[in-house]
């Protein structure tokens, strides 16, 4: 068959042992065995640490994908790095973000296979030379690339695929082959430089830090990963003496390679590389067999967040790879020149290599010109893809350019972390939906049946005193069950605008405070999420939630009507507790820059609404289950552009609001910060003066909105009917769509569904 590789630099993949029961359809049997044993198995669950070896999204999309991907029996490896220390456990002290190391491994891992006998050198620096016989990369120093395997099994259809991470090991000569005097101690103790590239995962989200360490990391997972690639392609069943595998021709038929975004792009001139200078091939050839074999998924359009490599770093560590990129892109401007003769601004936008004080690679140039198949994450996101940021490139070549609407695992993120939602599901439309997630249409016969309502209600009242239980275990917290639960649970960044949320609470305390007595409907605000360590803004921006949780949660006039609570190191495994629990689902970031969003389709899944913009794929959930059926807000992408083009004057808002302006100031004179007044001056003065994500543009329309969510709460029943129609039209955002739709529009395989004979029965 052909195997798909999805090759990412991040696999959030959280804790696996209840997954693997529930895939296995093992979980009443262990329950059941393990309760015998006078064990609890939920108190067990709890030990095990998560595999946090992601920062977000991207990270955990590869997750749901690979559970997907083995469901739908595809022939397919997960390939990245098995980083020593994940992403930081997040601690809150005195309301300060202080991150502590993730030593995830401390114990073990009894998930995990190493496989030292597949160990492969990966090579850097050195020099090139050209020889009659070709070229030679030479002198170089090399690291070995252990892999350690993991299963990923399929929901109930006996297939199990592989997650191979690899491990960077120094070789034994390491620093001693040097004719060097011989200091034997300081040659071991340097063996850690090698090893050093798979010690740490970077903690940034959306945000590109040209470190060199984290070059050497991307440059690891590829260099290893193809060299396992053309391995099994070359001795692959049909045998090695088959002629047929000498030959690279059929090579894009047996093998496509994803690349996760733009981390894993030097795999173009790698897989160029090989077939050039190892295996002979043709230049044209191979750059035909290169882009039939690769494919590039984009995540982002903030400018801040694109790979651009120095060039004077890529001579160093990688210098024949150098050369193939300026011959690659060589060829493309030569093609584009052709086409367009004379426009020389063009040959400078479309360009691989950046001009300027310092010469860059633009790694989404890379992609885009050495893959077949560019796509991105949600349709809104697509277009803005196809119509801005590669605008040139899908002039010159429209038919590379797709849409695949990101999804999530319905096995993780309905039967495992919802069992009491599902139950009541299947009780009504059977178990079909767990696999095929568009059942879930078969509900909307069942909104008026009263029973139905009250099960669903029933089972978000419980899921919430649970979560309350957790709170008040963990965090020492008290909140009131009954009240609204308001979350918004996402890495800390300006463009998923937690300020606006801020706004809000503070807002809403200002009405409580004002008129105690009037009747409110009671919130617990929830906000949790990781600020990358480097990022000054998002980490005051954590500050300011826990300093309005001091204020608000510790004022008598308010008692239990309003709660403010940061979520202290949101992870997956916390994800499985809050999302279940929650009420309302914030999206509420700028139009245009959240590429899709899964968390969006994780609240929508598990009974919660939402409010949000009309971004990434919050577009889609509003037209699958009707826009009324959302709370829809704010800006659309086109009033963004028009106001750019008017010039944004966030004063204009503050003079106008105010409510706005009561916020702002309580803000900025310290009536949060007692301690230190001038505590939030940088938030404050962002927010007026350079604020590229327009807070204040949308904050009218927001509590507006916010004001008929409160409406809606106060009428169960009828907030419970529009609940129930989110899950019927959550179906759409199954990872199994959207893998379905890789396979047959970018890979050219089909999914199948049937089920592999046990291994305790013989095969056909």
């Amino acid at each position: 068959p052909q195997r798909i590789y999805y090759l990412s630099l991040e696999f959030y993949m959280g804790r696996t042992l209840q997954n693997t029961m529930v895939n296995l359809g093992l979980q009443n049997a262990c329950d059941e065995a393990i309760y015998q044993l006078g064990l609890d198995l939920e108190e067990l669950e709890e030990i095990e640490e998560d595999a946090g070896l992601g920062n977000g999204g991207l990270g955990r999309l590869a997750a749901c994908f690979l559970d997907s991907m083995a469901t739908l029996g595809l022939a397919a490896y997960g390939y990245g790095i098995r980083y020593e220390f994940g992403i930081f456990n997040q601690k809150i002290i005195d309301g300060w973000q202080v991150e502590e190391a993730d030593d995830w491994l401390r114990y073990g891992n009894p998930w995990e296979k190493a496989r030292p006998e597949y160990m492969l050198p990966v090579h850097f620096y050195g020099r090139v030379e050209h020889t009659p016989e070709g070229v030679k990369w030479i002198d170089t120093q090399v690291v070995l690339a252990m892999p350690y395997d993991t299963p990923v099994p399929g929901y109930k259809n006996n297939t199990v695929n592989t997650m191979r991470l690899w491990s960077a090991k120094a070789p034994n000569d390491f620093n001693l082959q040097e004719f060097n005097v011989g200091d034997y101690i300081e040659a071991v103790l340097d063996r850690n430089l090698a090893e050093n590239i798979s010690r740490v995962l970077y903690p940034n989200d959306n945000f590109f830090e040209g470190k060199e360490l984290r070059l050497k990391q991307e440059y690891f997972v590829v260099a290893a990963t193809l060299q396992d690639i053309i391995r099994r392609f070359k001795s692959s069943k049909f045998g090695c003496r088959d002629p047929v595998r000498t030959s690279f021709e059929t090579f894009p038929d047996k093998v496509a390679i994803q690349l996760n975004d733009t981390h894993p792009a030097l795999s173009i001139p790698e897989l160029m590389r090989i077939l050039v200078d190892v295996e002979k091939v043709d230049w044209d050839k191979a750059w035909e067999i290169t882009k039939r074999t690769c494919a590039y998924t984009n995540h982002t359009v903030l400018p801040e967040a694109l790979e651009r490599w120095p060039v004077s770093m890529f001579e160093k560590l990688l210098p024949r790879h150098l050369e193939i990129i300026y011959a690659l892109n060589q060829m493309h401007l030569d093609r584009v020149a052709a086409l367009y003769p004379g426009d020389i601004d063009r040959l400078r936008r479309m360009s691989v290599i950046e001009e300027g004080d310092c010469k860059r690679i633009n790694m989404a140039h890379l992609c885009v010109i050495g893959s077949h198949a560019v796509n991105g994450v949600a349709r809104i996101h697509s277009d803005i893809v196809k119509n801005s940021v590669f605008k040139d490139f899908y002039e010159l070549e429209p038919e590379k350019f797709q849409n695949k609407t990101n999804g999530i695992t319905p096995r993780r993120w309905l039967l495992l972390c919802n069992p009491g939602l599902a139950d009541v599901i299947a009780e009504k439309i059977g178990e079909g939906f767990v696999t095929d997630l568009s059942q879930l249409k078969k509900l909307l016969d069942f909104i008026n049946n009263e029973s139905f309502i009250r099960d669903v209600a029933k089972v978000k009242q419980e899921n919430k005193l649970k979560f309350s239980a957790y709170l008040e275990e963990q965090y020492k917290v008290k909140i009131n069950p009954s009240s609204m639960f308001d979350v918004q649970v996402k890495r800390i960044h300006e463009y998923k605008r937690q300020l606006l949320n801020c706004l809000h609470a503070i807002t809403l305390y200002n009405r409580i405070r004002s008129d105690p007595s009037k009747s409110f409907v009671p919130r617990t605000i929830m906000i949790g999420g990781k600020a990358a360590p480097g990022y000054h803004m998002a980490k005051m921006i954590i500050k300011l939630i826990t300093s309005i949780g001091e204020v608000v949660n510790n004022d008598p006039y308010v008692g239990d009507k309003l709660k403010v609570i940061f979520l202290e190191n949101y992870r997956v495994s916390l994800a499985e507790k809050v999302i279940p629990a929650a009420d309302l689902s914030q999206q509420i970031s700028t139009a245009g820059t959240e590429a899709s969003g899964t968390g969006n389709m994780k609240f929508m899944l598990n009974g919660a609404l939402t409010i949000g913009t009309m971004d990434g794929a919050n577009v889609e959930m509003a037209e699958e289950a009707g826009e009324e059926n959302l709370f829809i807000f704010g800006m659309r992408v086109e009033d963004v552009e028009a106001l750019d083009r008017q010039g944004y004057n966030a004063l204009e808002y503050y003079e106008r609001l105010p409510e706005l302006r009561q916020a702002i100031d309580q803000i900025s004179s310290g009536f949060f910060s007692p301690r230190d007044p001038g505590c939030f001056r940088d938030v404050v003065n962002m927010l007026m003066h350079h604020d590229r994500f327009k807070v204040f543009a949308d904050y009218e329309a927001y509590i507006k909105c916010q004001g008929q969510v409160d409406q809606l709460f106060m009428d169960p029943r009828e907030w419970t009917k529009k609940v129930i129609r989110n899950i019927a039209c959550s179906g759409k955002f199954s990872s199994d769509r959207t893998i379905t739709e890789y396979a047959r529009e970018i890979w050219g395989v089909e999914p199948s569904s049937t089920k592999i004979p046990p291994p305790n029965l013989p095969r056909d």
